[in-house]
Order: C-alpha cells, then structure tokens, then sequence
C-alpha cells in the first residue's frame, strides 16, 4: 500500500470507522441479542448495570418459566426460618447475573413487602447463593415466594451470621446491580 500525502485521507476514513465499529461491537451485540420477552407474569425484574436486557428502560424482566429455563441448583438445608432440612430448587445468582451480563459489585434486592438491604455481588457467586423458586418439590410458600435467595447455611457457620441472613431476602421483586 502507497500511501502518499494525497491519499492518506481515502485510507484514514475506513480505518477510522473500522475501529469504531469494533469499539462498538458489543453495544451492538447487546441489541441485537436482548432477552426474549416474558410470556407469564414478570415476578423479578433486574435493573442497573446489565448488559441484556427486554424492556424500553433497559433492565431484565422475568416470568417463572425464564428463570426455569436456566440450569437449577438444589441444595438441602436447614434455615434460621423453617423447621428440619428442607429442600430448595432454584437458580445459581451467579448464572442469572451472568445471564443478564451483570457488572457491578453491589447487589440491591427489594421484597414485595418493601424489605431491602444491599450487600457485595460477590456473596452469591463466591457462597453459591440460588434465587430459589421451589421448596420440597414445590412452589415457595406465599409468605417467602415466589423467590427467595437462599444459601447452603449448613455448609459454613459465616452463613448464619447477619450479614448472609439479611440477604436471604424472600418475596423478592427487584434486584439492582450496583
């Protein structure tokens, strides 16, 4: 290639615009791949820093069946909450922030009931926190479900402590990634 002063501009442009286009590769890869739309009634939206999302505001909004789709995790525990081992089912938060291509340290949950507390996002992937939507076999009770984040507390002592129970946040709604 012979770029001589009066030809350097017809090979700038392209360059110029090819390093945006790759720049912006992932904007455009976002867009173009979004969640698919609930099809049943949204019972957790996610918002704040995702990548992917199904809404005109930008965050993630989710019906049973999505959160189903996702590979579930079981854990068997006992709880400060119930009585004996029980049985959860449910969703690894960190597969589901993954999936939402979530990108923050903090995680904001909000309840129905308008319960809140926020703690670091690296609680659930480095604990194995599950947004648990069954309890032996069935759907969470109305008074925890329908999602709760639960922990394998008879896996580590640290888990029954109040920093991981405030964070086993049941009814919950809204997850904001901080």
């Amino acid at each position: 290639m012979n770029l001589v002063p009066g030809r350097a501009g017809r090979y700038a442009v392209p360059i110029l615009l090819s390093i945006l286009l790759l720049a912006l590769l992932p904007v455009f890869t976002a867009a173009a791949n979004p969640l698919p739309a609930p099809s049943g009634p949204v019972i957790l939206t996610i918002e704040g820093g995702i990548a992917h999302s199904n809404t005109a505001d930008g965050k993630a909004a989710l019906d049973l069946a999505m959160l189903e789709s996702l590979p579930a995790r079981t854990i068997e525990t006992t709880t400060p909450w119930t009585e004996g081992p029980q049985t959860f089912t449910g969703v690894l938060l960190a597969d589901l922030l993954a999936h939402v291509g979530a990108s923050g340290d903090r995680l904001h949950a909000i309840a129905s009931n308008d319960y809140e507390v926020t703690f670091p996002a690296g609680d659930v992937t480095d604990y194995g926190g599950i947004l648990a939507y069954q309890q032996n076999g069935a759907a969470l009770p109305s008074d925890k479900g329908p999602l709760w984040i639960v922990y394998d507390y008879d896996s580590d002592p640290q888990l029954l402590g109040d920093r991981f129970q405030s964070a086993s946040i049941w009814n919950l709604v809204t997850l904001a990634v901080r």
